[in-house]
C-alpha cells in the first residue's frame, strides 16, 4: 500500500478501558484460519506445529497447558471493544483495562464465583502459551515469538477476594491485525456454542465461506485445519454429528460423497443476520476500483456494523450501497 493510499492510522493511547456497550463480536482472521487454540477439555501439553505454504506456526504450551478455544474469549472481547472503539474514533491500545463482570455477560459465561476461577485459569494460559510464526498481521511479515496475550494483572478485588477489574496486555501481533481490521464479525450465538469442535468449525465457515454460495473441503484437510487431535474416524463422526445436530449459527454441514464437507451459509442468515445483506460477485472488485489501496474486507466489516448500527435499512442494491461506502471512506481517508 502506498502512503497516503490507505485510512489514517488509529489513534493510539497509553491505556484502553472496555466500555462500549453492545460490541459486535469481532475475531482476527489468524486466528481464524490457523489452529492455535486446542479444543481438548484436559490440560494440553502438546507442541503444536503447522506448515501452510510460506507460513508456520509453532504453538508451545506452559505447564498450564494449551490456551483452549474457550480461553479465546478474553480476546474476541477484548478485540470487539478496541473495534468499536475505533469506529468511534476512540484512541485505543494494547494495554486493556476490563471489568471481569461484564466479559463475562459479553461471552454467555456463568457469573459465579467458579466462573471467575475459570477466567483466571484462561489467563493464564493464554499469557504461557508461546507462539513463534511467521504469519503476517497488518501489512507485517517477520518471525517472532510472543504470548497471546503479554501480561495481565488483577487491578481491584472485592472483599471476599473475586476479581473485578483486570489489566491485560495484547501482544503486539494481535494488537497489529487489529489496527489493520483484519478481523471478521461473529455471529453472537457463536458464544452459545459450547463443544469446542463446534466454535473451530464455525470459525473455520466464517473465515472461508463468507458471502459464498458454498464452501467445500475434504474430511481429512478439515481435520487438519480445525487442529483436532482425534483420529480421522473419529473426527469424521463428530462432523457428521455435528451436521446432524445442525447447530452452526449462520451455516450448515453437509457430508456427501468422496469424503467431502459441504458448508452452505442459511439463507435467513445472508438476508437478515448480524452482518448484513449478502453481496453479489463483483462487489468487492467494485469496491476496490473505488477504493484504491484500501482492505476492502475491512470497509466491509465496517460497512456492515453501519448498517446495524442505522436501524438495518432495507437495501435495494446492497452491492451499490455497499461501493459508495467504500468510495466515501476512500474520498475522506
Amino acid at each position: 500500500m502506498s502512503r497516503g493510499s490507505g485510512p489514517p492510522p488509529p489513534a493510539v493511547a497509553d491505556f484502553f478501558v472496555c466500555d462500549i456497550a453492545g460490541a459486535l463480536p469481532k475475531d482476527d482472521m489468524a486466528t481464524m484460519e490457523h489452529p492455535v487454540f486446542s479444543l481438548s477439555t484436559r490440560p494440553d501439553r502438546r507442541v503444536l506445529r503447522y506448515d501452510h505454504g510460506a507460513a508456520s506456526i509453532e504453538i508451545t504450551p506452559s505447564v498450564k497447558g494449551l490456551a483452549t478455544i474457550h480461553d479465546k474469549d478474553v480476546l474476541i472481547y477484548c478485540i470487539s471493544q478496541l473495534v468499536a472503539a475505533m469506529n468511534a474514533g476512540v484512541p485505543v491500545a494494547r494495554r486493556i483495562e476490563l471489568v471481569a463482570h461484564d466479559l463475562l455477560v459479553a461471552t454467555r459465561r456463568e457469573t459465579s464465583g467458579d466462573s471467575y476461577r475459570r477466567l483466571r485459569e484462561a489467563f493464564e494460559r493464554l499469557s504461557g502459551t508461546r507462539i513463534v510464526t511467521n504469519i503476517p498481521t497488518g501489512e507485517t511479515v517477520t518471525t517472532t515469538g510472543f504470548g497471546l496475550i503479554e501480561e495481565w494483572a488483577i487491578v481491584r478485588r472485592t472483599a471476599s477476594g473475586r476479581m473485578v477489574s483486570v489489566s491485560v496486555v495484547l501482544s503486539d501481533w494481535l494488537f497489529r491485525a487489529v489496527l489493520s481490521r483484519s478481523v471478521l464479525t461473529l455471529a453472537p450465538g457463536y458464544f452459545d456454542l459450547r463443544k469446542p469442535l463446534e466454535r473451530r468449525v464455525y470459525e473455520l465457515a466464517r473465515k472461508h465461506c463468507g458471502r459464498q454460495a458454498r464452501w467445500q473441503v475434504s474430511m481429512r484437510v478439515l481435520c487438519t485445519k480445525s487442529g483436532s487431535a482425534s483420529p480421522l474416524r473419529v473426527f469424521r463422526k463428530m462432523i457428521r454429528d455435528m451436521a446432524a445436530a445442525d447447530l452452526l449459527p449462520g451455516y450448515t454441514l453437509e457430508v456427501v460423497p468422496g469424503d467431502l464437507v459441504v458448508v452452505t451459509p442459511r439463507r435467513a442468515a445472508l438476508v437478515v443476520g448480524d452482518d448484513g445483506p449478502p453481496l453479489p460477485e463483483g462487489a468487492h472488485d467494485a469496491a476496490r476500483a473505488a477504493a484504491p489501496g484500501w482492505d476492502v474486507h475491512a470497509l466491509e466489516a465496517d460497512w456492515r456494523a453501519y448498517w446495524v448500527a442505522t436501524g438495518r435499512p432495507r437495501l435495494r442494491s446492497p452491492a451499490r450501497a455497499f461501493v459508495a461506502y467504500c468510495a466515501k471512506r476512500a474520498a475522506s481517508g
